[in-house]
């Protein structure tokens, strides 16, 4: 079996040292073989906060990291590195591909940088984006679980989310779904969730998972819903569990597991 860890919004710069201390510790456990990184790895995209960025990086010591930027790893208030340079304090630390790709016998995780510079919050895809991942899922090789990572989610199952949507999601969503993607990842809202869907591919139709975290390390929780990341465990499929930070333990603890080989449902539930 081969696990992939999905963290986002990490907004280093407002995290909380025991949610550093207790994350570390659940890699170290569950030893991942990938790590989806997806955005808003800072809170103002400072050099410090980068830095103490790459530091935790470092300390998960995964075998592959995938990382890709989330708005506000884009300078907002130096607007003159924001027009000229957005993502020279990124480039610094995570290396210049703003749409990394890994590949592995068990994975195939397709990286898609949906910051503009000129947006304050708001993602978007172009049709460019959209049909080169669209090329690479069709070169996905047998036995790969494939994964697309964005940063602003693809899907919200609540109205007061909609203005976060990606632009072009139901473009990307159908293609990719097409293409043969597996799941979706994403961030931003700081709410986690994960929803079938369903697309048409080839006179039939292909089961697409969104995959939403929460904020992984932030004091910025949003109301009532901890600390969280997911975890995918790849055997002949995915089995899609959400882990909490428990406060009263210092740990993450498994919330849901949802086996999507299987069906929709929930596997179990608890902390």
């Amino acid at each position: 079996m081969s696990v992939l860890l999905q963290i986002s919004d990490t907004h280093f710069g407002t995290e909380q040292a025991p949610v550093v201390a207790a994350l570390l510790r659940f890699a170290r456990a569950q030893q991942p073989s990938v790590v989806v990184w997806s955005g808003d790895i800072t809170q103002r995209a400072r050099r410090a906060q980068f830095a103490a960025a790459r530091r935790f990086a470092d300390q998960l010591q995964a075998p592959q990291l995938l990382v890709v930027p989330g708005n506000h790893d884009i300078p907002l208030f130096n607007l003159a590195a924001r027009v000229a340079a957005p993502y020279a304090n990124f480039k610094r630390v995570f290396g210049d591909a703003l749409e990394p790709c890994i590949a592995t016998p068990d994975w195939l995780v397709i990286g898609v940088n949906t910051t503009r510079a000129w947006r304050h919050k708001n993602g978007e895809v172009s049709r460019g984006q959209i049909d080169k991942v669209a090329n690479q899922l069709r070169g996905a090789r047998p036995g790969q679980l494939k994964v697309v990572v964005v940063h602003q989610p693809v899907y919200v199952p609540l109205e007061s989310d909609r203005g976060n949507l990606l632009r072009g999601h139901e473009a990307a969503m159908q293609a990719w779904g097409a293409a043969g993607a597996d799941v979706i990842m994403g961030g931003h809202i700081h709410l986690p969730y994960v929803i079938r869907q369903v697309v048409a591919r080839q006179n039939a139709e292909q089961t697409l998972w969104v995959v939403q975290a929460g904020t992984a390390l932030s004091s910025r929780v949003r109301a009532g819903i901890p600390n969280s990341v997911n975890l995918i465990r790849q055997e002949a499929g995915a089995i899609i569990e959400r882990w909490d930070f428990d406060g009263s333990q210092q740990a993450f603890k498994l919330v849901s597991a949802i086996d999507t080989r299987a069906s929709a449902a929930p596997l179990g539930r608890g902390r």
